[in-house]
């Protein structure tokens, strides 16, 4: 299966190596982006030179109303829907005793209820049930939702344990009507955002925590990804894919 993807904050990290990926296998793609119109620009640069159509297109996903009109974008630019990649999301790194209201509300808009929003965007429009052709969605959740986050991080470990229960029963839900949902959980991976939380001596005391003792490349974790979306995992629906090295050693870094 191929046509148009959707791929939320496609602009860089997983996001792009996904937008790249998914060109490669074939498909057109939609890619979303917040505020680095640049860097979205230069991916649609990249998936045109493959050539795929692509169009970057502006959205806050944890504002209902853009999420609306990124749906309708993607459909008029490149036509009917039939993969999203839940790849957008925002961490908080914060101590339960220092939370503050209003940064763990967005975190939860953008992570949890922005792609529940997404997801009911793309069964409006991919279920036969709804006079669609059927699709795939890949949501993007995290290793940290299976051991609550290293410290400091147990909120957004919990953002992505919802995103993980949810895709079960959403997966359930939808089964019948032609779209596969699954869940790819990306370990530590090497982006810019992991660079500078993550670098310097830092970094060798994670990896000594991961089995294979390394961050993952963001086009490992796209390879996963577009995989699920693609026919070669055409009864493959509901299923959390790990791809974090072998998980997390106990009581090392």
């Amino acid at each position: 299966m191929t046509g148009t993807c959707l791929i939320t904050g496609g602009a860089r990290g997983i996001g792009r190596a996904t937008a790249l990926a998914a060109a490669r296998d074939g498909w057109d793609v939609a890619i979303n982006y917040r505020e680095r119109a640049d860097a979205a620009k230069a991916v649609v640069a990249e998936v045109q030179a493959l050539g795929r159509r692509a169009v970057a297109i502006q959205a806050d996903i944890a504002l209902e109303v853009d999420i609306l009109r990124l749906f309708s974008c993607v459909e008029s630019d490149l036509g009917p829907l039939r993969g999203l990649v839940n790849s957008a999301g925002i961490a908080l790194g914060s101590r339960v005793a220092a939370l503050d209201a209003a940064a763990l509300g967005r975190m939860m808009q953008v992570n949890v209820i922005g792609l529940m929003l997404c997801c009911r965007e793309a069964a409006r429009r991919m279920s036969t049930a709804h006079g669609g052709r059927g699709g795939s969605v890949v949501n993007i959740s995290s290793m940290a939702a299976t051991i609550g986050g290293r410290s400091g991080a147990s909120t957004y470990a919990a953002s992505k344990g919802a995103v993980d229960v949810f895709t079960s029963g959403f997966a359930k839900e939808v089964a019948a009507e032609g779209i596969r949902v699954n869940v790819v959980r990306p370990g530590v991976t090497d982006t810019d955002i992991i660079a500078g939380s993550h670098g310097g001596p830092r970094r060798a005391e994670i990896e000594a925590t991961i089995p294979m003792k390394r961050f993952a490349s963001p086009a490992e974790v796209a390879e996963a990804v577009v995989w699920l979306l693609s026919d070669k995992a055409s009864f493959v629906t509901g299923t959390h894919l790990n791809a974090g090295g072998g998980g997390f050693l106990v009581g090392a870094g």
